[in-house]
């Protein structure tokens, strides 16, 4: 680390369990944020702020008013825009020092495997159960850790996937099947606030895996319900029937 990068990130190295090492680790990631609307927009900004080297972000659609309400990330001014230029130019301003990678159109399945290959951790932010189980799959595949969440409402869900720990079990084996008639935003509604804490503890929990720092929350999912303000958490298994990851 150079004399601005120790300053920059001093409160960071005062955490003994972080210190030096695991701030060099940081500085040295690259993460893989699939989504840029209220999950993606918070996680950005932490992993951005926090000394990542390298995101690449992922998303095909653009800038609209009703994203504003939650989409952090974006701003008046890239109405229109595409979410991945939009979410680069404000995490630039943040962060000179990061570089920044951008999708805008779907990736066919081999480009995503190419990308999530390349990266330390993948952060799922998207908002459709087919995704996650896309997302899962190849991560799985590619041996490389997997925060996934989710939010409406009032609520919020997040699990990790470490396919090193191959006793854990993946995101099937808690969501079997993808649902073509979930319920969306769009839908249903989302207060703010519950989307962008999904989003932090996304990067929380990225950042935890990249520098070795606390508690692997793989083989847990993590319940938060905001008109109550009750976090839960769960211990799951990994399921023997399981398409992905089980023996059968």
């Amino acid at each position: 680390m150079n004399d601005d990068q120790l300053n920059r990130y001093s409160r960071h190295l005062l955490l003994p369990q972080m210190d030096y090492d695991g701030q060099e680790k940081l500085l040295n990631s690259h993460v893989l944020i699939l989504g840029l609307g209220g999950l993606g927009s918070s996680a950005s900004f932490y992993l951005a702020s926090s000394g990542v080297g390298t995101l690449t972000l992922c998303d095909f659609d653009v800038v609209e008013s009703s994203n504003l309400q939650r989409q952090i990330v974006h701003n008046e001014h890239t109405i229109g825009q595409s979410k991945v230029e939009s979410a680069k130019n404000m995490l630039s301003n943040l962060n000179s020092q990061l570089s920044i990678y951008t999708f805008d159109h779907e990736l066919s399945e081999e480009q995503l495997a190419q990308l999530i290959e390349q990266a330390d951790v993948v952060l799922d932010c998207t908002d459709n159960s087919a995704s996650r189980c896309l997302h899962n799959r190849l991560c799985l595949k590619l041996k490389t850790p997997l925060v996934s969440a989710a939010a409406i409402r009032f609520e919020g869900q997040l699990m990790v996937v470490d396919p090193n720990q191959i006793d854990k079990p993946c995101y099937q084996c808690v969501y079997p099947e993808s649902n073509n008639q979930e319920e969306t935003c769009t839908s249903a509604g989302i207060l703010a606030p519950v989307v962008g804490m999904m989003g932090t503890h996304q990067a929380l929990e990225a950042i935890k895996l990249i520098s070795s720092v606390g508690e692997n929350m793989a083989g847990k999912l993590i319940s938060f319900d905001g008109l109550s303000s009750r976090w839960n958490q769960f211990n799951v298994l990994k399921r023997a029937s399981c398409p992905v990851c089980g023996q059968s």
